[in-house]
């Protein structure tokens, strides 16, 4: 019986989708083509941290490839061809001539893998003028703020995003007194400042804060660095900023007090985590790992995103023209499907993707940000990261 309904309804869906593509005139003749870069840059192999985790240099693209798939499964019923084009710069290669070499008019959409310093460097290139980029590798809150750029948007979340949903969560927990420990690079200072900002937006208290300075070597850390380091006032949680997982690691089941770890180890805020089964994510979970062999990363994840983006709106506008794109996919109509449950849009103001924040341990998914009870006159999911009133982006669609 359940054969029958199960095929019932795929019949249903089918009818549905002829019904509304095939009678449509506008979807007659030659296909329209959407011609999609997808631009990024060799990486240097870093000193490996941990033999549990190799090291991925494809990172991105897999995700974009996967969402090109699914793109030209709808264009067969719209008359729509999307095209994607990799364009990956050697590790001493110059990414802005590559970007005016390579890239030229013939890509309007480009999906930049690149690091934060680099994605304003291209879209303040005159030939980025018209073009929409997609960025799908930075977190920095200041890229969606005073450095905005109109002809970027942002896909994963920032770190403000990321800070205010553990925040978030510590509150429904009552863990109200932090104690801070950030590591010495300038992003792990970038995201203690969102810590600081989220836990003076939730009514976090931070009662000790401290930097980590001491060996990264694995074996002293575990006998002795860590308990007393961790010697301080009482506290409900231990917050950590170490975004290059340099010493993040050894600090579980090692402070002085028993408490517990979150921040970028411990629980963890990701836009992406293997262990997220819900909504349908178990099923695009599975077609990548058989396609790649190896489980989304984040990257990957955002990047499957831009693309499906490109192919939402071109879909419902049916159109590929840059300027009616992005502005449909600044509008209030544009929704995105992500497998996190609430769909995704972009913020109008700063063009960051909306969206909810999977709240992560090693093995298990804890939570989805936002949390219940945290109330937005629009959406609850600008109670994450800057919302309009907030923000110091000064762009125009």
């Amino acid at each position: 019986m359940r054969s029958i309904i199960w095929l019932l309804q795929k019949t249903f869906i089918f009818l549905v989708i002829v019904q509304l593509f095939s009678v449509d005139p506008a979807y007659a003749g030659a296909k329209q083509t959407i011609n999609i870069a997808y631009l990024t840059q060799e990486q240097k192999v870093p000193p490996p941290l941990s033999n549990l985790d190799a090291f991925v240099k494809d990172k991105g693209v897999l995700g974009a490839e996967q969402a090109i798939a699914d793109n030209n499964t709808t264009g067969q019923f719209t008359g729509q061809q999307f095209l994607l084009k990799k364009f990956i710069v050697p590790l001493e290669g110059n990414v802005a001539d590559a970007f005016n070499k390579d890239i030229g008019d013939q890509y309007p959409y480009v999906v930049v893998n690149l690091p934060a310093d680099a994605v304003n460097k291209i879209a303040d290139l005159p030939a980025a003028k018209q073009k929409l980029l997609f960025d799908v590798a930075t977190v920095d809150d200041v890229l969606r703020n005073e450095q905005c750029r109109n002809n970027v948007l942002h896909i994963l979340p920032n770190r403000a995003m990321r800070a205010d949903a553990l925040a978030q969560y510590m509150m429904k927990k009552r863990w109200n007194k932090w104690f801070l420990v950030i590591g010495v690079t300038e992003e792990d200072r970038l995201f203690a400042e969102a810590l600081r900002r989220a836990a003076k937006r939730f009514g976090m208290k931070i009662v000790e804060e401290k930097t980590w300075e001491h060996t990264y070597d694995a074996r002293r850390t575990a006998q002795s660095d860590v308990a007393v380091f961790t010697q301080v006032d009482d506290y409900d949680v231990l917050v950590v900023a170490d975004e290059q997982g340099q010493f993040g690691e050894y600090l579980e089941y090692r402070t002085w007090n028993a408490r517990p770890v979150i921040g970028t180890q411990g629980l963890v805020a990701t836009a992406w985590h293997r262990t997220h089964e819900q909504w349908g994510a178990v099923q695009i979970q599975n077609r990548f790992k058989e396609q790649s062999g190896r489980w989304m990363e984040e990257q990957d994840y955002a990047a499957y995103l831009a693309v499906r983006a490109i192919g939402e709106a071109a879909t419902r506008t049916k159109s590929n023209d840059v300027k009616q794109l992005k502005d449909y996919m600044l509008s209030d109509k544009f929704a995105l499907q992500g497998y996190k449950g609430n769909p995704l849009s972009f913020r109008s103001w700063d063009g960051q993707m909306r969206q909810p924040v999977l709240l992560a341990a090693p093995r298990s998914l804890v939570a989805v940000a936002p949390i219940e009870g945290f109330l937005h006159p629009k959406t609850e999911l600008d109670t994450l990261g800057y919302d309009q009133p907030e923000s110091t982006c000064k762009w125009s669609k």
